[in-house]
């Protein structure tokens, strides 16, 4: 059976929006895994474990805190820098405070700066790979566990660095109606 010209150029713009549309899809997974992987525009390693190799030269890392607009919660680092050496464990910690009547649902976005870094900064732990859900007036105190990977010492860019900031962002995400629905307790609030 032959198609006339305009069934052939319907047929034919069908295809390119079947196409774009998969293309569009698979876009998202696909930029993050890059990202993963080059550490590009920040993105930060994980690994199950910490390095093996320990340097004498260090690092200044500094740690920025803040929230998407409309986020109840108070957000900060507890600590505002620390100096560790390249390889080396090191922990920090960020608090969260719910000062609302309602419980509040959020998770973290992270970045790390400047972007050479952010394939040689690896976490281990950190409160950014689940939900985090505070009841009102609850406090959670949140560690991230990381190390500089001693690799960045070899890269031609990542050499060079010799300050690195973890910024986290949190977002308010909705909760299933029945964690939506506690309230302050009888007596005040939980902390």
């Amino acid at each position: 059976m032959k198609l006339s010209p305009q069934n052939r150029t319907a047929a034919w713009l069908v295809g390119v929006a079947v196409t774009m549309g998969a293309l569009s899809f698979a876009a998202v997974p696909f930029y993050d895994w890059f990202c993963r992987v080059t550490g590009f525009a920040g993105t930060t390693s994980v690994a199950s474990q910490g390095s093996d190799t320990v340097l004498e030269q260090t690092v200044l890392v500094r740690f920025d805190a803040s929230k998407e607009a409309g986020m109840p919660w108070i957000f900060k680092a507890q600590q505002h820098s620390m100096r560790v050496r390249i390889g080396e464990n090191a922990m920090a910690f960020y608090e969260a405070h719910n000062p609302t009547d309602r419980t509040v649902g959020g998770t973290a976005s992270y970045n790390v700066t400047p972007d050479a870094a952010g394939g040689y900064f690896t976490k281990i732990e950190c409160f950014c790979f689940t939900e985090q859900v505070l009841a009102p007036g609850e406090t959670a105190v949140m560690p991230v566990v990381f190390f500089v990977d001693p690799e960045i010492v070899t890269d031609p860019e990542g050499k060079f660095v010799k300050e690195i900031t973890l910024s986290y962002t949190f977002h308010e995400t909705p909760l299933p109606e029945n964690q939506a629905a506690l309230a302050v307790p009888q007596g005040g609030a939980v902390n």
